[in-house]
């Protein structure tokens, strides 16, 4: 018997396998998707060893646990963990970063680039223009636009 035929006898594995794999990639990814996912398909190999020969039903069970997991169990975990003491978002850790302006920035528009990231960006004080290429320290984030000023330098008075 060869891998094939064993893991077409015994789907039980298959999942089992999917659902590490998945677990592995939610520790790179940490946003709680691909473990939900991972529980799915940890359902989907109940299934499959109970019930071996009805691959219809795993994919169903997979898949509507998965859907729940996504639409039930997430958003609760991360309504939590955004309580928890400490945390900072994404775009709250981004205050304090330095990039640089990868296009003229004014108030009214502009483009810088942190961590790998491009992000709109608006000057801190209207009558600033930093140019492209300079280096830029964010301020401040307002929605989805960095309030930044130039690195170098005192930080203007509004």
């Amino acid at each position: 018997m060869n891998l094939t035929d064993w893991l077409g006898d015994n789907p039980w594995a298959l999942w089992l396998t999917l659902a590490v794999l998945l677990g592995v990639a939610e520790i790179l990814s940490l946003d709680f998707v691909l473990i939900m996912i991972a529980v799915g398909a940890v359902a989907g190999a109940v299934v499959g060893a109970i019930f071996p020969e009805l691959w219809w039903l795993q994919i169903l069970v997979a898949a509507g646990v998965s859907v729940g997991m996504l639409a039930v169990a997430r958003p609760t975990l991360m309504k939590r963990v955004h309580q928890l003491p400490g945390y900072r978002s994404s775009a709250d850790k981004m205050v304090g970063s330095s990039g640089l302006a990868t296009t003229d920035i004014t108030t009214q528009s502009g483009e810088i680039k942190v961590d790998g990231q491009t992000w709109t960006a608006r000057v801190y004080t209207p009558d600033t223009v930093i140019t492209k290429g300079t280096e830029i320290e964010v301020y401040a984030i307002d929605g989805p636009i960095a309030v930044v000023y130039p690195r170098y330098g005192e930080l203007p008075t509004p």
